[in-house]
């Protein structure tokens, strides 16, 4: 696998109206599961990312789950709406994704906002930042305005708008997303139709354990099992997991949930 997700909370400090929201008991993983995870994971990928939903920098605990991540030799991913990015302490991570479109404010209030990630993204000089937005956010003219100023660059919106990601400097990206609607089993649209890569290139673990076959599947809708009591080479070679894997490549998205899914707008 190259990369697996795993949600040390479900717990998250924003009520984003582009987000699906928590319906489970909120909870923060321990750090003696987040252990067991580790050791389990040995082998099977080089690359954890420390989030499904929620925001990982909430963890009371967060700078001992990314420095137990890197001792364990894997790379650090975190994705986090970057509010409380002053938490981070250590500067183990690879890579630090922070959705700017999350922030909720005036535009004097966004420069504070944004000039603190800058002011970590530039302390963290050995971590990749990916700084996002949706295309069409809020405050995208002013974020290159002051990232030109401050970085000596010439960035344009146009430029952006076409090329969809750029490079600030050596280490810091400014990224634009599509935003897309979070499969749901509510969702009206639906086709069997079309790939992903779930369980070929990612998989997700949850907060209590249960293991979903990527990033989106937020409420553990295709429980594949729990980490805590099932070893990861069966739920990866489980006949639902085959099927599933099996389908993907060939066009042919087995789960309701899937087929209630758009985020490659892939259906065709």
């Amino acid at each position: 696998m190259k990369k697996v997700y795993v949600e040390i909370t479900n717990a998250c400090n924003l009520n984003c109206n582009f987000c699906i929201h928590n319906s489970r008991k909120q909870e923060f993983m321990t750090l003696d599961n987040f252990k067991i995870i580790l050791k389990k994971l040995d082998g099977y990928t080089k690359y954890l990312y420390l989030h499904v939903l929620g925001e990982p920098l909430l963890h009371p605990l967060i700078n001992e789950f990314i420095d137990e991540t890197y001792n364990s030799s894997f790379n650090v991913n975190i994705t986090s709406n970057g509010y409380l990015i002053d938490r981070i302490k250590t500067k183990n991570i690879r890579q630090l994704n922070v959705s700017l479109h999350s922030f909720l404010g005036d535009e004097s209030a966004f420069v504070k906002y944004l000039n603190k990630i800058l002011d970590k993204a530039d302390d963290l000089d050995k971590t990749y930042i990916s700084l996002r937005f949706w295309v069409k956010s809020d405050f995208l003219d002013l974020t290159l305005y002051i990232i030109n100023n401050r970085y000596d660059t010439n960035i344009t919106l146009k430029e952006l708008e076409k090329k969809q990601s750029l490079r600030v400097n050596n280490h810091i990206f400014i990224n634009l997303f599509h935003e897309f609607i979070w499969p749901d089993l509510n969702n009206t649209k639906s086709s069997s139709k079309g790939t992903c890569y779930a369980l070929r290139d990612h998989f997700g673990i949850l907060v209590d354990g249960t293991v979903v076959p990527c990033c989106l599947d937020s409420k553990g809708v295709i429980n594949l099992g729990n980490i805590y009591k099932d070893e990861v080479c069966d739920i990866l070679n489980c006949k639902r997991v085959c099927k599933m894997r099996d389908g993907f490549l060939q066009n042919r998205k087995e789960e309701e949930l899937c087929q209630k899914c758009f985020f490659l707008n892939n259906e065709e």
